[in-house]
């Protein structure tokens, strides 16, 4: 093959880096421009890597595991020559490892001179059973003897042989290596607590305006696909709140505090143990409460399925937490989405027994209730801006039109 054209991780990609997760195409088979041929993961998305033209893939050159920056050379593809097979398969029956210890990626062969490990000794997880760095992390978790050939296996130890009472005991556990999107995670996470100051305000908000208000409009939002959730009237309390304290919608500066005319908000979306995404809802001013509805039914949704665009994780100014859905009451400090100024934690939405004055008479009754929280970063903000934002933010859910 000639011309060979490279296949580049993307130079606009969210996060620093990505890492290759799986190979859809093998070497040698035929590819269309455009066709999907390798998946990498950020901290954020999963995205695929199309073709660049026709032709044959003809090298991999970074595999499972491997960390790809924006525009590195992953593989690349050659033309397809006419009359000219693929190369063949190997024959059934040929030991695993002599079809495939003659390439070992950057990331494998690093973590063999790191480790002391032989990557021929380890069974592969990989696409075709490759080895990856994974495999060589978990290996050097487990010990050297989970992974030696069976001609160097130690012995076992006799059931007749006890051992001295004040042998020191190794406690039973194994490691999970860690995904790029949680390595990700905690990275980001720790430069958010190490660079800004937390401080958290919490308010109780009063859910019946807005439970009264869904009751009578879900039926005919559904008719028109919108499932009506407590989380779209969050997001337009948000912006409603912002309207009265812009600042809150801000990004601290050394030499100056930005203020954001758009207000994009970025609702946090668990995926399991997988971690945690946040699509974002942009310039939320301009949108009505049934935009606003339909389109974090579409984000979230797509979230799930991991069918989001890099561009629809960016630019947030604004974050809620919304982790009363998984039943925690309350939930503080909430660790603010850096370079932002705040975030929103909503708690679980429960009856509860509330004393409410009515025609100057206290009475106890039973409303829909749930702690709000908001988390600032104590450079940009004081309290008493996260008080005047919550404030506004509770009369807004409080006082719903119905």
């Amino acid at each position: 093959m000639d011309d060979l054209i490279d296949i580049s991780a993307p130079i606009e990609q969210e996060g620093t880096k990505a890492t290759v997760r799986n190979w859809l195409k093998k070497i040698g088979e035929t590819v269309k421009s455009g066709d999907p041929l390798v998946e990498l993961e950020t901290d954020k998305v999963t995205q695929e890597v199309p073709a660049p033209a026709d032709g044959i893939l003809a090298e991999i050159l970074m595999e499972n595991g491997d960390d790809a920056v924006p525009g590195a050379v992953l593989g690349r593809i050659g033309s397809e020559t006419p009359g000219r097979e693929p190369p063949a398969a190997p024959a059934q029956g040929v030991a695993k490892s002599a079809a495939q210890s003659p390439h070992f990626s950057p990331a494998v062969r690093h973590a063999a001179e790191e480790y002391g490990i032989d990557p021929t000794t380890i069974v592969g997880s990989g696409r075709d059973g490759r080895v990856t760095r994974a495999d060589m992390d978990r290996a050097f978790a487990e010990g050297p003897e989970r992974h030696a050939p069976a001609s160097e296996a130690k012995p076992t130890q006799p059931p007749s042989e006890i051992e001295p009472a004040d042998k020191v005991v190794t406690l039973r556990s194994r490691k999970i290596p860690h995904s790029g999107m949680r390595s990700s995670i905690a990275a980001h996470m720790l430069t958010s607590v190490t660079t800004a100051p937390h401080v958290t305000a919490v308010f109780e908000a009063d859910f019946s305006a807005v439970t009264r208000h869904r009751d009578a409009n879900k039926a005919r939002l559904a008719a028109e696909g919108i499932a009506l959730s407590y989380t779209a009237y969050v997001v337009s309390a948000c912006v409603s709140a912002m309207r009265a304290v812009p600042e809150v919608n801000s990004r601290w500066h050394e030499d100056a505090l930005e203020v954001f005319d758009d207000i994009n908000i970025g609702v946090g979306t668990a995926l399991g143990d997988k971690g945690l995404i946040v699509p974002v809802i942009h310039q939320a001013q301009d949108l009505s409460f049934a935009e606003i509805a339909a389109k974090l039914q579409d984000l979230t949704a797509r979230a799930r399925a991991n069918a989001l665009s890099p561009a629809e994780v960016r630019g947030g100014t604004f974050t809620i937490s919304n982790h009363g859905v998984s039943g925690s009451l309350l939930a503080a400090p909430i660790i603010i989405n850096q370079p932002q100024s705040a975030i929103l934690g909503v708690g679980k939405l429960e009856k509860r027994v509330v004393v409410r004055e009515i025609d100057g008479v206290d009475t106890i009754q039973v409303r829909p209730t749930a702690y709000v929280s908001l988390t600032i970063d104590h450079r940009a903000l004081d309290g008493h801006q996260a008080n005047m934002w919550l404030t506004h933010f509770v009369q807004t859910l409080e006082t719903w039109p119905q």
